[in-house]
């Protein structure tokens, strides 16, 4: 086991609590005076901590924490540079501590099979999949296999499943919208180096100038991806799902992908296919 700081604090120091403090207030666009209240202290203390008058406790630090939804890692990140010992533990998923998580992700997974579901960590990259999942791997080229499938960069990519993707407009515009969300949440450098390389993408480029952008011709409960495949046409949603309480970096940064049909001629069509050997 070991505890980390996170990419977004690793450089920081004893002193620039308030800085960092008020970086993660500016960025939840909450007020002073909003924030304190939400927490139990007062605007003046929260004042004095965010210009360096004051050094809050452990536990004032993290109230604010929960309050402005920062991540465990960063969390850490926030004690270490108010000079306190970190609270949360990284384990990866093959220690033995995260046997009995493991085995639910792949219980999870198994009974998802034979449609597509994956585990995915902070930057979305793939950690564990199912044999449905498979499927759409299959249509990546090496280089966007390595060193391990992101689904941002999978999905947006000329060489990805865009080839594939028959509402590409509608859907890159969601998946980046998706990705900036998850960059400003988390401020993590590495999303921010992703989001940066999507939009370089010239097809990203082509939708977000308007050039492709195609108005839906009908009310939508859900938008698919449409995806016409060398094994025929399907269209799929998916869901999301974290851990409710997580107390361990890892678990905080883990979601859980799975992939649906959108109409029953689909469902057919992956069942038939991904039930064959």
């Amino acid at each position: 086991m070991h505890t980390s700081a996170g990419a977004s604090s690793s450089n920081a120091r004893h002193g620039a609590i308030g800085p960092l403090l008020r970086d993660w207030r500016t960025r939840r666009r909450r007020s002073q005076m909003d924030l304190a209240l939400d927490a139990g202290v007062s605007p003046r203390h929260l004042s004095f901590i965010e210009t360096g008058r004051a050094r809050p406790s452990p536990q004032t630090l993290l109230a604010l924490a929960q309050c402005l939804d920062v991540p465990l890692r960063e969390r850490n990140g926030l004690l270490l540079a108010a000079g306190f010992a970190p609270r949360y533990s990284e384990n990866s998923l093959g220690q033995t501590e995260m046997d009995s998580v493991r085995a639910a992700l792949e219980r999870i997974l198994a009974a998802h099979d034979p449609l597509p579901g994956v585990v995915l960590d902070r930057q979305w990259n793939v950690v564990l999949a199912n044999r449905g999942a498979g499927l759409l791997a299959d249509l990546l080229p090496a280089a966007l296999k390595t060193p391990a499938i992101n689904v941002f960069r999978a999905s947006l990519h000329p060489d990805g499943i865009a080839r594939f993707t028959e509402n590409f407009a509608e859907w890159a515009a969601i998946l980046v919208g998706s990705l900036r969300r998850a960059a400003q949440r988390t401020a993590d450098a590495q999303l921010d180096a992703l989001l940066r390389e999507v939009l370089a993408y010239p097809n990203v480029c082509a939708v977000l100038a308007g050039a492709d952008t195609v108005e839906p011709t009908a009310p939508v409960l859900i938008v698919p991806c449409v995806l016409a495949l060398p094994v025929g046409r399907v269209s799929l949603f998916t869901t999301l799902t974290t851990f409710g309480t997580p107390r361990d970096i890892t678990l905080d940064e883990l979601c859980i992908e799975l992939f649906y049909p959108a109409d029953a001629a689909s469902g057919e069509l992956l069942r038939r296919v991904l039930s064959s050997p």
